[in-house]
């Protein structure tokens, strides 16, 4: 009996390894791809949030929180012009460096991890619907915490040249937007389809 717990935990910890690893994967081939972002003026709708979501409800909230590392990553690179630069991330890293490897970071790791947390409380109760509300809140969890570590860590004067306005009012509105609602449904919408369908098939591999 024991044998065949241990057997098991191993099979699951390889399944979640290949799991994170091709989702990782599909981020970083997002990121320097059309695919991962469509620009909007100076805020960009970004769809990475999507594998962000689906590696939180197949494998759990390390999981999610891994691939949300991996999204901040990809972001910081892009605020230092490397692969599809962002002009919103290299106006924020000149105005300052350290609060932009934060907004980079802390939103999507933070949306991974409770993503992962909130899935795992409520699956076996909730049925689908645990699914839309998981790769829901990932989504707007990304979106609240990057404007709240943008309101606290930049000045709402140093965000005005970035035309976003001239009050914290007015730059909340500027980023929760059409942009932002596209970004949350689209996230809803592929993550539950893709989750589901996903964690069907990997039950025979565990």
């Amino acid at each position: 009996m024991k044998n065949s717990s241990t057997q098991l935990s191993r099979r699951n910890r390889t399944v979640n390894l290949t799991v994170t690893a091709a989702l990782a994967a599909i981020i970083v081939v997002m990121t320097f791809t059309p695919v991962g972002y469509l620009s909007l003026g100076i805020v960009e709708i970004t769809f990475l949030t999507i594998p962000v979501a689906i590696g939180a409800i197949v494998c759990g909230p390390a999981c999610g929180a891994t691939l949300g590392a991996v999204f901040g990553a990809t972001s910081f690179m892009q605020c230092l012009g490397i692969g599809r630069p962002s002009p919103f991330g290299i106006a924020l890293f000149s105005i300052n460096p350290l609060s932009t490897v934060l907004i980079c970071f802390v939103p999507r790791i933070l949306a991974g991890l409770l993503a992962g947390l909130i899935f795992k409380a409520f699956k076996k109760k909730s049925g689908t619907i645990s699914y839309a509300v998981t790769a829901l809140s990932t989504g707007v969890f990304n979106t609240i915490f990057f404007v709240g570590i943008l309101i606290t860590c930049f000045k709402t004067e140093s965000l005005t040249g970035l035309q976003l306005g001239d009050n914290v009012l007015e730059i909340i509105g500027a980023i929760v937007t059409v942009n932002s609602v596209i970004e949350w449904v689209v996230c809803l919408v592929v993550g539950l389809a893709v989750s589901k369908a996903l964690n069907a098939i990997i039950k025979t591999k565990r």
